[in-house]
């Protein structure tokens, strides 16, 4: 198992990654905004046997960094992946800020370990109408 820094050779499999997990409601990350981001901003991947099994994307322009995406695949869920993850981020970055589905109870149950805080509740950010919570680490 490494977790290492995503390059041009991983968008497809990122792709491929991201539209199994996400629906086509929630608008997966694209070849070209993984091409984007891998350029610009903090795309670390999980890889253990040679597959991507967990990528975190964070957006570093913004003064306290976001985490825009945090995806594990479905086979390795529950197996400590989006922990390895986020672990990683939080030694890189100290405050970090990020929005969630109120109803993904076990990322925000994640996030809390890592000492992420409820900032606010926004009503309807997803498309499909349900609420994000916005939860800061500083």
């Amino acid at each position: 198992m490494t977790i290492q820094p995503a390059n041009n050779k991983d968008i497809n499999e990122l792709a491929n990654l991201e539209t199994s997990i996400f629906d086509k409601l929630n608008f997966p990350i694209s070849k070209a905004s993984f091409r984007y981001h891998i350029k610009r901003n903090l795309i670390l991947k999980y890889v253990d046997e040679g597959e991507i099994l967990g990528y975190i994307l964070v957006l570093t322009s913004f003064k306290i960094p976001r985490i825009y995406s945090l995806g594990v695949s479905l086979q390795a869920r529950g197996k400590g992946v989006g922990a390895a993850l986020l672990g990683d981020i939080c030694s890189k970055f100290k405050n970090l800020r990020l929005e969630v589905r109120k109803d993904n109870i076990g990322a925000i149950k994640l996030y809390e370990k890592f000492e992420f805080k409820n900032k606010k509740l926004i009503r309807a950010y997803y498309d499909d109408g349900m609420d994000a919570i916005e939860m800061v680490r500083t």
